[in-house]
């Protein structure tokens, strides 16, 4: 009997957002842990599940020792978790420019 995970019980809307979030450059894996509750591995075999196999070869070769998906690693230090794109997901207005 297989035992039920994080990743079990995610919707798609969740899984969709996750990929997303796994493909950007400056959100590091812990953020992903914070909002969704996977660990680095647990997005790793998501990604796999989801993606085609030539897409998950290219998302494993751009992450792999990237320092900004490691928060230990990364020298960016602004305790944000959020781009500045965030507000299109969260369906908040961008005021104008």
């Amino acid at each position: 009997m297989k035992v039920p995970t994080a990743v079990d019980n995610l919707s798609d809307v969740d899984i969709d957002r996750i990929v997303e979030m796994a493909w950007e450059d400056r959100t590091p894996f812990d953020a992903i842990e914070a909002q969704f509750g996977l660990s680095e591995q647990q997005v790793i075999e998501l990604m796999r599940r989801e993606m085609k196999p030539s897409s998950w070869r290219m998302w494993r070769a751009r992450v792999q020792g990237r320092s900004t998906k490691h928060t230990a690693l990364s020298a960016v230090d602004d305790g944000r978790f959020k781009s500045n794109q965030q507000r299109i997901v969260t369906q908040n207005k961008i005021a104008k420019r």
